[in-house]
């Protein structure tokens, strides 16, 4: 077998990617490949001979004087600088991370030691910019929950007090409306009470979108009865597709879907909504079909103005309405079918769209299929409030908006209420102690100092000893409301309410 000659073996060491010495047992360096001078800067003849310690920083030098010495002792093949921090200096005085990888060679008796040494520094620079940009990703993170947070806290405060002006203004309408017989004034009133329901309408919206976008609304996913879902919208769009001269047809639907029921109909509602709003002529439906065992397909259809094709990826966009100019009459605020694809995002399903200029829409959501069968509890209708005629009611008012609170003092007034109105929970249950024969409470959920309505209502009952009835008023849409616990005596309602709607809760409540 030949052997390799030393010319050979010193070209392949010169030929290596890596900078390579062979040191012997007391440090001095008599074999220096090509790279070590490239990569230190020293010509070749100033490293032969010289000690290795020469090729690093002077604060390490004694320190790898010592760990040279252990090595002799237990000489192995070893890397190093991997979790260390490995330090070259070359000549110019500028220093470099460095790894090096130690092998033992036998030479006539004596271990000489081969160092294969290579620059890091790319690596530690990719490193270092991973640990920033990590560092940049968490502090992103963490703005972006405390912006969730904050964004959560606003929508709780927003929710109530931009619908206390709201109400206000409709409990007046609606007071108004019982007070005049005149023609000319009740159209009047009719045409206010269009413009705070557009008013509250685009605010809902609104605020609708920034829960959706702040993480606000989490899904209660349960199974439920498509056709009871059908049964509770149909009222509402059959008479609203009805005043445009519309029809509107529900096609009858077997099983259940699992899901969050409230954002499914919310996500229908907007869809009718829009059906209606962009039909002139002709019908809107609603019919759903099982496609799978699996899965079921909810449609709303129209004999609508159609959407041009290059317009439906914009359609989702907010208050961006097809085919209506920056300047031209607006019907709606292009708000519902953002509200509808945030929803759809948050439960994770598909919404497919089709639409023909001339010829009418069809929007279809699939959602997956319910378990199991689901046992369908249609609502009863709300009942017309009559006006009272029997002795008055003593009605003990909590709210701590004047303009609110007057508005309602006035409504259940007109209506043969005795009312007591108050601010507070401490003039509540002074009342309560000077006379403490009342038939109900209506109360404000958020008061001033951080009190709640909650509070109200459970200190009035444990005062006077009785499951006293009570009406929660609320334009607070947080989570935190929902999660209220009712009982048989207690109703909630949701600002901007109604006058009449506020009068029916009343009636029925005593009835109850």
């Amino acid at each position: 077998m030949q052997t390799v000659s030393s010319e050979l073996a010193r070209g392949v060491l010169d030929a290596a990617p890596d900078a390579m010495i062979i040191i012997d047992d007391s440090g001095l360096i008599f074999f220096a490949n090509r790279q070590v001078s490239a990569l230190f800067g020293y010509p070749h003849a100033d490293i032969i001979g010289r000690h290795v310690e020469f090729l690093m920083p002077e604060r390490f030098r004694d320190r790898h004087l010592a760990q040279r010495h252990s090595y002799a002792r237990s000489v192995r093949v070893r890397h190093m600088g991997a979790g260390l921090d490995l330090t070259g200096r070359r000549l110019d005085g500028t220093e470099f991370p460095l790894e090096i990888s130690l092998s033992p060679i036998e030479d006539g008796g004596r271990v000489l030691v081969a160092a294969a040494i290579r620059d890091v520094t790319p690596g530690k620079r990719a490193e270092a910019e991973l640990i920033v940009a990590r560092e940049a990703a968490d502090r992103a993170r963490e703005f972006a929950d405390r912006a969730n947070q904050a964004k959560s806290r606003f929508l709780a405060t927003a929710s109530h007090d931009l619908r206390q002006p709201l109400q206000t203004l409709s409990l007046l309408n609606g007071t108004l409306r019982r007070t005049f017989a005149d023609p000319d004034a009740l159209q009047m009133l009719a045409q206010q009470e269009q413009a705070i329901e557009g008013m509250s309408r685009l605010l809902n919206a609104l605020l609708d979108i920034s829960k959706l976008e702040s993480g606000a609304v989490k899904p209660d996913l349960t199974d439920f009865a498509v056709a009871e879902l059908f049964e509770e919208l149909r009222p509402e769009f059959q008479g609203m597709a009805a005043s445009k001269g519309l029809t509107f047809k529900v096609t009858p639907c077997e099983g259940s879907v699992h899901s969050d029921r409230s954002l499914v109909e919310q996500i229908l509602k907007n869809l009718l909504s829009n059906a209606i709003k962009y039909t002139r002529q002709g019908s809107v439906a609603l019919r759903c079909l099982r496609q799978q065992p699996s899965l079921v397909r909810i449609e709303v259809l129209d004999t609508g103005v159609g959407i041009p094709g290059d317009q439906l990826r914009y359609i989702y966009d907010e208050f961006y309405q097809a085919g209506v100019g920056t300047n031209s009459s607006r019907e709606g605020y292009g708000l519902g079918l953002s509200i509808v694809q945030h929803i759809v995002a948050l439960l994770n399903v598909t919404l497919d769209a089709h639409s023909e200029v001339g010829k009418g829409s069809r929007f279809a959501l699939t959602l997956p299929a319910g378990h199991g069968t689901v046992r369908q509890t249609p609502r009863a209708a709300a009942e017309p409030a009559p006006r009272v005629t029997q002795v008055p009611t003593r009605v003990l008012l909590v709210e701590d908006d004047a303009a609110v609170r007057e508005a309602t003092r006035m409504l259940l007034k007109s209506d043969g209420y005795h009312v007591t109105a108050v601010t507070s929970l401490a003039e509540a249950l002074a009342h309560a102690a000077k006379d403490p024969r009342l038939d109900l409470l209506v109360t404000d959920y958020h008061l001033r100092d951080g009190e709640t309505g909650m509070q109200v209502i459970a200190a009035l009952r444990k005062a006077l000893r009785v499951p006293l009835r009570a009406i929660l008023i609320t334009g607070d849409t947080s989570a935190a409301v929902h999660e209220l616990r009712m009982d048989p005596h207690l109703r909630l309602a949701s600002k901007p309410i109604k006058a009449e709607e506020l009068l029916g809760m009343l009636t029925a409540l005593l009835k109850a």
